[in-house]
């Protein structure tokens, strides 16, 4: 980062805010009478609110009491937020290996209960084995050997999500079938290994895997890559978009509803779990042959 440039606020920073505003809202207060009933200027809640100022957690419940929040539960969790908005995970410890934004990635993946993930062009990170995410970073990033390695290190590391002992992710994701039939000239093993690893996660019973066949009908992940977020109640779900700069978070309401009504339009286009394991090891024996 330049040394002039603002940092962009973490989305734990933007979701509490984001939450701290809708109370006052259905409070009824205003921005200057809730501020002036915790005796703050004005512009510290707009700034709260914006993610821009941040909030001690000591302050969360008696701000939630000005707003006639009594929900216990609720106030605790945003309190448990607030505390932990600028926490640093395991993944600080790769320094430069890892993008800004591609934290903000790891951190949501990490406290999400659920992701649908709908990858049209490539199999999604968490299901990649070290020899296929290899070949993507390489692919995708003009990187020095150290630092390919490193990320793929990363992407490995992530994948403990799935595997955890208490409360494991419930991953759903659907792949474009033109995926399954990716060549690496200087390393065939890559695909046929990554095919084996989609049959062998498909079995668990967190993991839902299937398969878009090329004669689909027409349907709204044409439009391109992206994943939904949930998380333990009180936080909203979000969606993850992401391009070849990085990715970026949709958090209003009526834009995440969008995104959930198009899933629900793909996985009734996709082939089912059953179909799309035949069609996975079909490909797999033809590579075979």
């Amino acid at each position: 980062m330049m040394p002039n440039q603002r940092a962009k606020p973490t989305l734990r920073r933007r979701q509490l805010g984001r939450m701290l505003e809708r109370c006052r809202e259905d409070a009824g207060l205003t921005q200057q009478a809730a501020a002036a009933s915790m005796n703050w200027p004005h512009h510290k809640l707009s700034k709260i609110e914006n993610a821009r100022a941040h909030i001690p957690a000591k302050d969360v419940e008696p701000y939630l009491r000005k707003c006639g929040v009594t929900d216990e539960a609720f106030i605790l969790a945003l309190a448990n937020l607030a505390k932990n908005a600028a926490k640093k995970g395991w993944w600080a410890g790769f320094g430069d290996a890892i993008l800004t934004t591609y934290m903000d990635h790891i951190s949501v993946e990490t406290e999400a209960t659920r992701i649908r993930y709908y990858a049209p062009n490539l199999i999604p990170g968490l299901l990649q084995p070290r020899n296929y995410a290899r070949e993507i970073i390489r692919a995708t990033g003009t990187l020095v050997p150290e630092l390919v390695e490193a990320r793929v290190d990363v992407r490995t590391a992530r994948q403990a999500v799935l595997t955890k002992a208490e409360r494991p992710l419930d991953f759903w994701t659907v792949i474009n079938e033109s995926v399954l039939h990716h060549e690496f000239r200087e390393n065939p093993e890559a695909m046929y290994e990554q095919l084996e690893r989609l049959l062998e996660l498909s079995q668990r019973p967190t993991i839902t895997i299937q398969v878009m066949p090329i004669r689909a009908a027409s349907h709204p992940g044409l439009l391109g890559l992206f994943s939904l977020l949930d998380f333990e109640k009180p936080y909203p779900s979000i969606v993850q978009v992401e391009d070849i700069r990085g990715s970026s978070f949709i958090e209003e309401d009526s834009d995440v509803q969008a995104f959930e009504n198009a899933w629900e339009r793909i996985i009734a286009a996709a082939l089912p779990e059953d179909r799309s394991r035949e069609l996975i090891k079909k490909v797999m024996e033809e590579r075979r042959s």
